[in-house]
């Protein structure tokens, strides 16, 4: 065991690499586990490199358990939940099923699995070691079906989510191969799904159909998570549905695609619902709209969403809701420029230079600022565009007047008021690069230069 200390460390320095050197490293300490070492710390080293691996895209090199996950893998998921989801399966419940097959459900087969899995991936043989899983698949689906239906199996598990997984798991290996085509025809990620894709996957679909078929849904929201842009997904189920609106779409199964992608937008929701004055991140909210503005954009251009419809009506609410926050902000932003950037009172008209530019005031009007200005090319989408246009129109007019007070005073005899104007002004330079463009911030900055030299 190492300390919690030098476990940051590692962790921070593995972060650091490249995609090339992780990729590498991960594919060594990989192969070092394999054989039973116990010299590294492969889970500390592996966890360190994951960030890493998953913004590279790299192949990580086969294992028993990985060879295993390959038929529901495009399912997994890190994030939190309360709820068992459909077609949404938990990292932490592999663990607690794998051990539970090899432990109580398939202990033989298990264990010939893993000694005959590892000889062939230390030997290279991935190909081989992929059709060794394939036999697995079938017995470990079948267990786990049996073992899910016995009453003890949630006290055995510990938690009634992980049973669910376990569940959908089962579902899914007997359908291991056809799962293995879909990531044959879609090699993540797919920029575009065009139609020549689009029909291998409905062959896909059409073959599962009459064999599996409460695993064929599974098709699109697979092919979902391989895509650039998931919501073209869609196109499957209009496709076998022969409908192109969402009343019709939504009521069958394969509305799947469409509930994760209404249910991500959700949790997308309800962080923006959660975002308060002035504890913010800009550009973390920027992100959070600009995603769910997407969307909720795309899924509207793919099939003829309703208004009065399940899905129309979902989606007014959440515009709505998500809007009327953007508009709160975009309200509030000219105060907070006017806080940082006062004017004399009684006059409302002149820049005001009697006392020192508050800092907190000015972090928060330039978040402010970047927040109108960020948002310009989706506040339509947002339902926020006419708060956003006023906004950034009053900001910019502001900006503009106090700009020429500004120049004037840096041109002063007072000392005093002129280091205050030349903190404005750097100010105001800032602000210019963000409403305008960093040629006229560039442009001010000489006139600055200008009038300070004429005041000296």
């Amino acid at each position: 065991m190492i300390s919690e200390d030098k476990t940051g460390l590692l962790k921070t320095f593995l972060g650091s690499l490249p995609g090339s050197v992780a990729a590498r490293l991960a594919s060594a300490v990989e192969a070092d586990r394999l054989l039973d070492g116990h010299a590294l710390p492969h889970d500390a080293i592996l966890e360190g490199l994951r960030p890493v691996l998953r913004g590279a895209n790299a192949g990580r090199t086969p294992t028993p358990l990985r060879l295993f996950c390959r038929p529901f893998e495009d399912l997994l998921t890190s994030n939190p939940r309360k709820t068992k989801q459909k077609a949404s399966i938990s990292r932490a419940s592999l663990l607690p099923v794998w051990l539970w097959l090899g432990r109580d459900l398939l202990p033989a087969q298990t264990e010939n699995y893993i000694a005959e899995t590892k000889a062939l991936i230390m030997a290279r043989k991935y190909a081989e070691a992929t059709r060794r899983a394939e036999t697995f698949w079938i017995e470990a689906g079948a267990a786990l079906k049996a073992g899910a239906s016995d009453p003890k199996a949630r006290t055995i598990l510990g938690d009634a989510l992980i049973l669910a997984d376990a569940q959908e798991m089962a579902l899914l290996l007997p359908a291991g191969a056809d799962m293995l085509r879909i990531q044959e025809v879609l090699p993540r990620p797919v920029p575009q799904l065009n139609d020549d894709l689009l029909w291998q996957l409905r062959a896909v679909y059409d073959d599962l159909v009459t064999r599996l078929p409460d695993v064929a849904p599974y098709v699109a929201v697979m092919a979902m998570n391989r895509l650039a842009r998931p919501w073209e997904a869609l196109r499957l189920p209009m496709q076998i549905c022969r409908q192109h609106n969402d009343t019709l779409i939504s009521q069958t199964d394969m509305g799947l695609v469409g509930e994760i992608i209404f249910t991500r937008m959700e949790s997308l929701r309800d962080v923006i619902l959660t975002t308060r004055h002035p504890l913010f991140d800009a550009e973390t909210l920027l992100d959070q709209m600009s995603q769910f503005t997407e969307m909720s954009s795309a899924i509207v251009k793919e099939i003829e969403i309703k208004r009065d419809g399940e899905w129309g009506q979902r989606l007014l609410k959440d515009r709505a809701q998500t809007g009327n926050v953007m508009d709160g902000f975009m309200d509030r932003a000219m105060r907070e420029l006017t806080a940082a950037m006062p004017m004399q009172k009684g006059t409302g008209s002149t820049a005001d230079f009697s006392r020192a530019i508050d800092g907190e005031k000015r972090e928060l009007a330039l978040k402010y600022v970047r927040l109108v200005v960020g948002s310009r090319n989706f506040a339509a989408a947002g339902s926020f565009a006419a708060k956003q246009k006023t906004a950034c129109e009053d900001i910019g007019a502001y900006l503009r007047r106090y700009v020429e007070d500004v120049m004037k005073e840096l041109r002063g005899s007072d000392p005093a008021r002129r280091a205050i104007a030349e903190q404005q002004f750097q100010l105001c330079v800032e602000l210019t690069g963000l409403l305008f463009s960093d040629q006229e911030a560039e442009l001010l900055q000489r006139r600055g230069r200008a009038a300070l030299a004429t005041a000296a």
